[in-house]
């Protein structure tokens, strides 16, 4: 059997094109995310374009019981998986401290760290049993540095940088990578969802420059994979040209 990839976010954005690179580089695929109808087309056109093989999950990271249900009871030939990319995360607001939305926090809190972690423990115990396989985590330039009224996204993050660090002694002694991806600023559907559906808010956020595409980080992540078994790309930090650090961006 060919490879097999699990893309979690896999319905847009980076997930997206993660997933149309990895079809084109003949892997097989497990796509994870919530909008069942994005999941369909997206297999869908994948199947008849590449001939792979796609087995959907529509799930929500966060949910820690359907998770392990829905991973668990994959067909055996499907808990091959040779790349894990954790790609699903999200930010909400950009509030102080002192205004933030505490549900809002705890959206992030329990997607970008702790729906990172329910699926990593269930498909990194198999890549040990198999002793080898490789975790691409998707962090951020916020994961690096501290921008104003980041906060809680900009901690989340951070905790993603660690674990990153954290898993690779773990798995260090079962023969299994891991690689942190932090891109600046992309435009997907990353600040739509930040704020909520406001499309005129999230295209400010880009206007005055040209920022990453999905298929910018797609390409990064398929390079580390891509390397050579005694080659390991712990940490890759991409950003736009006009963009220096978390919060100073060249605007024409």
């Amino acid at each position: 059997m060919a490879k097999i990839a699990l893309i979690t976010g896999a319905t847009s954005g980076i997930g997206e094109a993660c997933a149309h690179l990895f079809a084109q580089q003949g892997y097989h695929l497990i796509l994870l995310g919530r909008r069942e109808h994005l999941l369909e087309k997206i297999a869908h056109h994948l199947v008849d374009k590449y001939a792979i093989e796609v087995k959907k999950i529509q799930a929500d990271v966060t949910d820690k019981e359907n998770i392990n249900y829905v991973l668990e009871t994959l067909p055996i030939n499907w808990k091959n998986i040779d790349v894990l990319i954790n790609n699903a995360g999200l930010s909400q607001g950009l509030d102080p401290i002192d205004k933030g939305d505490t549900d809002d926090w705890d959206r992030m809190i329990d997607t970008n760290i702790k729906g990172l972690l329910y699926v990593s423990k269930v498909i990194s115990s198999w890549m040990v049993a198999a002793k080898k396989g490789h975790i691409v985590n998707i962090g951020s330039i916020a994961g690096k540095e501290v921008y104003a009224n980041g906060n809680v996204y900009c901690a989340t993050k951070h905790a993603v940088d660690a674990l990153n660090k954290a898993m690779r002694i773990d798995l260090l002694p079962h023969g299994i990578k891991v690689t942190g991806i932090h891109p600046g600023a992309v435009e997907t559907e990353f600040s739509i969802v930040r704020f909520k559906g406001d499309e005129g808010r999230a295209k400010k956020v880009y206007d005055g420059f040209d920022p990453l595409v999905a298929q910018d980080i797609a390409e990064a992540i398929w390079f580390a994979v891509s390397r050579p078994a005694h080659v390991n790309i712990n940490d890759m930090l991409i950003m736009p040209t006009a963009q220096a650090n978390g919060s100073l961006i060249k605007r024409d």
